[in-house]
């Protein structure tokens, strides 16, 4: 046992320089693998009661099944998201964003943002009183109107501007006004007609849905709107989805609809791009009064630069590990793979070279003396020791002690042995010698 012990540390010491260098590999994979996402971030949402609450209260109870914390930050709706998105203080690294507020965006202020990709249709609705007859949008000039705020007016006006009436023109009956104080303004005659955005279930869009003085405006030309404003969609809107007791709409109508979009600033961690998606994909995986289920989240329309991981999830979904996995666990498996990979790499090669360089260190203790006995041998042959050969033999005797305590394997002692025979044997020559030149007769 005692000699196994002794074998084990002569191998370990013998390796020990592969500690550092394993070390070191290790270090610097660490050093260039991502660390693992963070298990909490900031969402931006929007005003209480609203759709992009809602969304975003569903949001977090499906990632709180996977262990993850979405703080929500309450705001003014999708005007305010975006600048909280592009504020200095990173506050908020994800919000919810009405698709087409991004024509408002600079080239350098685009490039700082990023979408996960569409969730819900929010339809743009333009309720008006039943007394009038709306064929065009030119139809609204002479009326009383609210254009809506944040991204109601952004839509508003794009459709607008398609027809030729850009906001230097707008009559001064018409207010961008927008949200609760419009509706009730509508419902209450103070205005004629109202620009609301909004997915149906909206308790809003319901509210002016069911008020008898009140039906909705259809998009006739929807295909030529959609051909200009690509963050458009055509929606029909069939009798009586709105509210089928009182049948509203009394008719099927087409209306156009922007998309509420994920999106995302550089704060946000891309390994979390496919758990957002997957959550996202559950809240919405019933449908809506207007989406199919299973339709969202979807890539399409494109507003924004769809991040690079979002395209994989739309190609093949999640990631292997986090399809049987918690997303915690597979996150840090993901890494692990990674940094496995280069090490086996450099360590297989690293391995088969383990057992040579211990083989020639171990040998190399015993054939490093071997220089002093082929030293002496040559000496011998070519006659050219020194007279006095006490000194000769004394070194030899001297590193037969310090070999007596060189230690090596059992399977090594064999070479051991030897080179104490052809020690001793080296040693008994130069005797021999030093007892001949010794009995010589002495020349004059």
């Amino acid at each position: 046992m005692r000699r196994v012990l002794t074998d084990l540390k002569i191998m370990l010491l013998a390796n020990l320089w592969t500690v550092p260098v394993v070390a070191a590999l290790i270090g610097a994979v660490f050093y260039f693998v991502d660390p693992p996402p963070p298990m909490s971030a900031t969402m931006t949402t929007g005003a209480e009661g609203g759709g992009y609450q809602r969304f975003a209260e569903q949001l977090k109870f499906e990632l709180a099944k996977q262990g993850f914390e979405l703080h929500l930050e309450p705001s003014g709706g999708a005007q305010d998201n975006l600048q909280r998105l592009l504020a200095a203080d990173g506050e908020v690294q994800i919000g919810l964003v009405q698709s087409g507020l991004e024509r408002q965006l600079s080239a350098t202020d685009r490039d700082r943002l990023q979408a996960l990709g569409a969730v819900y249709q929010e339809p743009l609705w333009l309720f008006h009183r039943s007394d009038l007859t709306i064929e065009r949008i030119a139809d609204l000039l002479p009326l009383r109107l609210a254009l809506g705020g944040g991204g109601t007016l952004a839509a508003s006006q794009a459709i607008l501007g398609a027809n030729a009436i850009p906001p230097e023109q707008y009559p001064p009956t018409w207010q961008a006004t927008g949200g609760r104080q419009s509706a009730e303004a509508l419902m209450a005659g103070e205005l004629d007609a109202a620009f609301v955005v909004g997915p149906a279930e909206s308790t809003l869009v319901q509210q002016l849905a069911a008020h008898p003085g009140l039906t909705l405006a259809t998009f006739r030309r929807a295909a030529a709107y959609e051909a200009r404003l690509p963050f458009l969609n055509r929606v029909v809107v069939g009798e009586g989805l709105l509210d089928l007791a009182r049948n509203s709409p009394p008719r099927d109508i087409v209306t156009l609809s922007p998309v509420a979009t994920l999106v995302i600033n550089r704060g946000f961690h891309p390994g979390l791009v496919a758990l957002f998606l997957e959550a996202s994909r559950e809240v919405m995986k019933a449908g809506t009064l207007l989406d199919k289920a299973g339709a969202f989240p979807s890539a399409e329309p494109r507003t924004l630069r769809v991040s690079a991981d979002a395209e994989r999830y739309y190609k093949h979904g999640l990631p292997l590990l986090q399809r049987y996995l918690p997303f915690r666990i597979a996150s840090l498996a993901d890494r692990y793979i990674v940094l496995l990979i280069p090490l086996l790499v450099v360590l297989i090669p690293l391995l088969k070279a383990v057992g040579p360089l211990y083989r020639w260190r171990i040998r190399a203790r015993i054939y490093r003396w071997y220089k002093y006995l082929r030293e002496i041998d040559r000496q011998l042959d070519a006659g050219t020791l020194p007279a006095q050969l006490d000194s000769e033999i004394e070194r030899l005797e001297h590193l037969e002690d310090e070999l007596a305590r060189i230690e090596v394997p059992l399977s090594y002692s064999s070479e051991l042995y030897e080179l104490h025979v052809h020690l001793r044997y080296v040693i008994e020559r130069l005797q021999t010698l030093k007892d001949r030149r010794a009995n010589m007769p002495c020349t004059q």
